[in-house]
């Protein structure tokens, strides 16, 4: 792990639901204390609570939860905007950016952003939706927001490993959890003709297309 930026922040994003509430609630929390823990930052403290008191109404949210060294949680919401319906997200490959699959850095949800934010700024949004990292063996990582998932064959799907240097996605998780997906090494090469999605615990699954 490479050195620790004295204001790292760790950050998860929400979904909220008027009777649902917090979608995968658990998972995002989990993924939040353990990188605290790896991190050496301070535990939350009533997270639950504070997320609850943040939200209201009878409308989706999105809930965005920021938190300190010391534990300290910084808590917004706003409005959550869905995807239309039937949408098809362009991806590209970034050109110029690459991750470190050594640093383990990347495996915890932060302010640490410089690869992925390079990798978007490498295509404008009337080029792409979003943009693919590889990292320096060649393979294909994730997206600058998103996971990655190739339908195979059999109709499983297939992402990236940790190993490959990614961030361990709540929805990735999931869908791996129910068998729906598994882990494997991918190449460029790999998402040629096959069926494409990207997705995270905001939006779920997204289809998408290589252009």
């Amino acid at each position: 792990m490479k050195r620790k930026p004295a204001d790292l922040t760790l950050r998860e994003t929400l979904r909220w639901e008027p009777v649902a509430g917090f979608q995968r609630l658990e998972q995002h929390l989990r993924r939040l204390v353990r990188s605290a823990d790896a991190l050496g930052f301070r535990a939350p403290v009533d997270t639950v609570k504070a997320l609850t008191e943040t939200v209201s109404g009878d409308a989706p949210m999105t809930v965005r939860v920021v938190m300190n060294y010391k534990g300290e949680l910084d808590i917004a919401a706003e409005p959550f905007v869905a995807l239309p319906a039937g949408v098809v997200w362009r991806l590209k490959i970034a050109e110029k950016t690459r991750l470190d699959s050594s640093d383990t850095f990347y495996r915890h949800k932060s302010s640490r952003r410089e690869p992925y934010d390079a990798a978007r700024a490498e295509f404008s949004a009337k080029e792409a939706d979003e943009v693919l990292l590889l990292n320096e063996r060649g393979e294909i990582c994730e997206g600058a927001t998103t996971s990655l998932f190739v339908e195979s064959p059999d109709g499983q799907l297939l992402t990236p490993p940790l190993d490959s240097g990614i961030l361990p996605g709540v929805l990735r998780a999931d869908l791996i959890r129910e068998r729906k997906a598994r882990g494997q090494a991918l190449r460029p090469q790999d998402l040629q003709g096959r069926k494409l999605f990207v997705g995270n615990s905001l939006h779920g699954l997204v289809a998408a297309e290589l252009v």
